[in-house]
């Protein structure tokens, strides 16, 4: 019986299923939609009590469309940098790959030291996810020992990497030394040996820069004056609509204030692209799951 098939994710979810979908952004902006809708209501009974004119709908147009251009220079801002997070994944999945097919093919002929060093990779992409999902202060028992154990096999390393300042900097520094290692005592060859350290390098450098944009957000001054810009548009909102109708003007304005809204939470989710908060984070454990599996069918086809 063929194996069942995992969903292709390029082919996304019906239409309707994500129109009615419940979660992400949504249930964060009802307070604040609300907000805005209770203070539209009672404008709206101002408006019956005091009357007066409303401005032209060509001025909300023009002011709305200059907020619009703001959201989206922001929001393909903070996409750029979820983006380029999905690029290094990308390149960890290939280097991972590169380096356990050097140390397989050009390494000792010693299946313990082949299987220490495929699990040694596995390690570190888990260090990697790990690492930049754990907030910054947070203390080493916080961080995932379990699966440190489970991969590594050996209780005293995965302790010895979980207190490490820099987790996937102490895991590069164990392959290091046993690529050393049979370098000196089981005649490595050489130019293997500066292949795979050149493919660990690069390993450590593709998690930099994931740190690089884990560590440095985009312009708080940006998201300030784009905010306040916001606010000031919905409080304004009501008092240019001057509706007699005292639905009319809270439903109109909740509409606005949503859309609006979840642009800006969009963008600032994005902005980290590693964070379990937010809805759109990278599937960080589904890649390692896959390099883990890829790694553990290319030692098994090496015995």
């Amino acid at each position: 019986m063929r194996g069942r098939m995992h969903p292709n994710p390029l082919e996304g979810t019906p239409f309707w299923s994500d129109v009615i979908a419940w979660g992400g952004v949504t249930p964060r902006l009802l307070p604040r939609v609300a907000l805005f809708g209770l203070y539209a209501l009672g404008i709206a009974f101002a408006h019956g009590v005091v009357g007066w004119q409303g401005i032209h709908p060509i001025h909300l147009g023009y002011t709305g469309a200059l907020l619009a251009v703001l959201l989206v220079l922001r929001t393909n801002s903070s996409y750029d940098r979820w983006w380029e997070a999905r690029k290094l994944w990308g390149a960890i999945v290939n280097q991972s790959r590169n380096l356990a097919i050097q140390c397989l093919e050009y390494g000792p002929n010693d299946a313990a030291w082949k299987e220490t060093l495929v699990r040694g990779i596995e390690a570190f992409c888990h260090a990697a996810r790990s690492s930049l999902r754990t907030e910054l202060g947070r203390a080493p028992n916080e961080r995932d020992r379990a699966v440190l154990e489970r991969v590594l096999g050996d209780q005293s390393l995965a302790i010895r990497v979980e207190d490490a300042r820099h987790m996937p900097s102490a895991v590069a520094r164990h392959l290091a030394h046993h690529l050393a290692q049979a370098r000196i005592d089981a005649g490595l060859d050489g130019f293997a040996f500066h292949v795979a350290e050149r493919e660990l390098a690069r390993l450590v450098d593709h998690v930099g820069g994931c740190e690089r944009i884990r560590c440095t957000p985009l312009p708080r001054v940006h998201a300030i004056k784009l905010r306040r810009f916001i606010v000031i548009y919905l409080l304004g909102l009501p008092l240019a609509l001057a509706t007699d109708s005292i639905w009319v003007l809270p439903l109109s304005t909740m509409l606005v204030a949503y859309a609006l809204l979840a642009i800006d939470q969009i963008a600032h989710e994005l902005q980290n692209p590693f964070s379990q908060q937010s809805a759109s984070h990278l599937p960080l454990d589904e890649i390692c799951a896959m390099i883990e599996g890829d790694l553990r069918a290319l030692l098994a086809a090496r015995r």
